[in-house]
């Protein structure tokens, strides 16, 4: 059960209903959305820059949510671990690939490229401080600046907007093994969603 109330959209401010029409969505795709709607103008401009992210995005959609699952996984946000992107899963994302994400760093189905930015990415989930020059130079061999700056600013938004998530526990759509499991959980071995 959710830790805050969430709002339905029929009660949401008429500027949240245009940007993201919630009669076209699940109500798992309406997600953060449901306790967003308590901060309108908030929420417009954090829509605003998750929508910057995607519709400029230059990274490859398996490599994004290779990264968030990742990041899911150390943010234990179960709502996170359970979506699976359809733009990610026509980009080849498989359930087989997500298991990958057990021990990535010894994966044979992962690119060197995928390899760098899912430990770019687990480092800014558990230790920032840690990313050095050494990491910087490592993600160089696979991307220019510009995609490393867009990496870093989508790694942030996992990282914050799924603890933030986390500790709303929003499960209530989620398949039972994401609502139940005490303690850690993982996003490979078990059952997922697709969402748009």
């Amino acid at each position: 059960m959710s830790r805050l109330e969430q709002i339905a959209p029929k009660d949401w401010d008429p500027r949240l209903k245009s940007a993201i029409k919630p009669e076209n969505l699940t109500d798992l795709e309406q997600g953060l959305t449901r306790f967003f709607a308590h901060c309108p103008d908030q929420a417009l401009g954090m829509m605003s820059f998750a929508g910057a992210l995607k519709v400029n995005r230059t990274l490859p959609e398996r490599l994004v949510e290779l990264v968030r699952l990742r990041v899911a996984f150390f943010n234990q946000c179960r709502s996170c671990m359970a979506i699976r992107y359809t733009d990610a899963v026509e980009d080849g994302v498989t359930e087989g690939l997500v298991c990958s994400l057990e021990k990535p760093q010894e994966a044979d189905d992962l690119t060197p490229a995928e390899k760098a930015a899912i430990r770019y990415g687990e480092l800014m989930a558990t230790d920032h401080l840690a990313i050095d020059d050494n990491m910087y130079e490592e993600l160089r061999k696979h991307f220019n600046e510009s995609q490393i700056v867009e990496l870093g600013m989508t790694v942030a938004f996992f990282v914050g907007f799924g603890r933030l998530a986390a500790t709303y526990h929003m499960v209530e759509e989620l398949p039972e093994s994401f609502k139940t499991e005490p303690g850690t959980i993982s996003p490979w071995g078990n059952e997922a969603i697709q969402v748009r």
